[in-house]
């Protein structure tokens, strides 16, 4: 058969198909499941979008993005479609650009049939010949520079026997960004070229910002539910180490194909990857996404949320059942009232500090001075220099039930979770509360555990547990 009777029966195949849109999805949502059962053609329309947006809290970055978006949209096809896909340069953008999509089989998977001019659209067909997830970036010179200002996205090619069923699914990727400015400097930052080739970055987040998963935006579930996260590494540089701390994944889809390995704890996402991780949410609370290369969580942004509602399961997870003080070698009960005067005077004298590094340390830091952009300093605090009688109660409130939010320190918005500390009974929190007040420059009145009873007392009471999901 010649190769041009080849080329007019492949047109007339592809003709008959039925065709359609692709459903195309803002990170962190994923398009719904594929439900028909034969190939068809469908039409992707990606536009690059060149802007200012923020990459982290006062922190704003020009990124070069598929549909406004770091990552960009979500793209959802099925394992036999023929997929024509429009490349559009919008005519504000000051560059070309491309795109390669891992999943196309073909010369630079598409890049050099989508060399676009701002202000022009290309297009090519190509068929999803493989199931599973796939990277997508853009591979204009130099490849690098433009993966590293946000070019990149995932295509799940669903297999034609779909996935068994979940709750809920989420689009989560992992990137690392250069700026000349260290982590946290405020105003609009450039990319550091130099920075990128020597693999150092200010930045390693998810989804484009260091805020982009965290308070109202965290990822939702309910006990009870099954997720299903589809999670991409864009590099350019670093590998992944995608872990989510209090989660055990049941299943996951390694590097992105359609083999499992079950109970896995940490999986590796190379640059330029992806996996599938599967997991139920067996009891409430708030799950932390994270890198667990875990500096670049705690220091440069790769921290996520996902907050679950509904009833506990204390048979799973108990939460604090004991908090004794431990002196050398013998531990003594939590009541100072329990205790002898000389083992009271010692806990009292030693507790504040004790109870600090043991329950506050390791986001506030040793010295209080917190992590510039994610933890707030408690040493030289505006809010802790004047404690006035509200502001005591709020300190205990804090405490005793955390808060999620935004919260301003020193001029400086951070925006996260503070966990509840359990287990404190009046002494102890008035131990802990004297040392934070009177620390590194602090010096506000201390509490006492009657004051810590009656601000207590005070609280108002807590909102209802929400209704069981059927």
């Amino acid at each position: 058969m010649s190769v041009v009777l080849w080329k007019v029966l492949v047109a007339g195949m592809v003709a008959a198909l039925p065709e359609e849109k692709a459903v195309l999805t803002e990170p962190p949502l994923v398009p719904p499941p594929i439900t028909r059962t034969t190939p068809a053609k469908v039409l992707v329309e990606l536009e690059v979008v060149e802007k200012v947006m923020p990459l982290a809290d006062g922190v704003d970055y020009t990124f070069w993005t598929f549909g406004g978006t770091v990552p960009g949209r979500f793209i959802r096809v099925r394992e036999g479609d023929t997929v024509e896909l429009w490349l559009e340069n919008h005519p504000n953008n000051k560059l070309p650009h491309n795109i390669d999509l891992h999943a196309v089989t073909g010369p630079g998977g598409g890049a050099a049939s989508t060399f676009t001019a701002p202000g022009h659209k290309s297009r090519f067909t190509f068929m999803a010949l493989n199931p599973g997830l796939y990277v997508y970036h853009c591979a204009t010179a130099p490849v690098g520079m433009h993966i590293a200002n946000g070019m990149y996205g995932l295509i799940y090619v669903q297999p034609k026997a779909p996935l068994p069923k979940v709750d809920r699914e989420y689009y989560v990727v992992q990137g690392d960004f250069y700026t000349d400015a260290d982590f946290g400097q405020k105003g609009l930052q450039p990319f550091s070229m130099k920075r990128a080739i020597d693999e150092r970055p200010s930045y390693v987040v998810f989804n484009g910002s260091a805020m982009s998963l965290v308070g109202d935006r965290a990822l939702k579930g309910k006990v009870g539910e099954t997720v299903r996260l589809y999670v991409g590494n864009g590099g350019p540089n670093l590998v992944s180490s995608f872990h989510v701390i209090g989660e055990i994944f049941d299943r996951v889809y390694t590097e992105g194909g359609m083999r499992t390995q079950e109970n896995v704890q940490t999986t590796l996402i190379p640059a330029g990857g992806s996996a599938i991780v599967e997991f139920k949410l067996n009891t409430d609370g708030t799950y932390i996404l994270v890198d667990h290369s875990i500096f670049r969580t705690f220091n440069k942004g790769s921290l996520g949320m996902l907050k679950v509602e509904g009833p506990g399961r204390k048979d799973i997870y108990s939460g604090k059942e004991v908090d004794e003080a431990y002196l050398g070698d013998e531990s003594v009960a939590t009541s100072l009232k329990a205790q002898p005067a000389a083992a009271a005077a010692a806990v009292a004298a030693n507790d504040g500090r004790a109870l600090f590094v043991a329950n506050c340390s390791m986001c506030h830091q040793l010295e209080g001075q917190g992590v510039p952009g994610a933890f707030p300093p408690l040493a030289k605090s505006d809010f802790l220099a004047t404690l006035s009688n509200t502001k005591r109660g709020e300190l205990v409130e804090l405490v005793l039930r955390g808060k999620t939010g935004k919260v301003t320190v020193n001029g400086l918005e951070f925006n996260g979770v503070m966990t509840p500390v359990a287990g404190l009974d009046d002494e102890r929190l008035a131990a802990v509360l004297s040392y934070v007040a009177n620390a590194w420059g602090n010096k506000a009145p201390a509490f006492t555990a009657d004051e810590v009873k009656k601000l207590r007392a005070a609280l108002p009471p807590l909102p209802p547990p929400p209704a069981p999901a059927h």
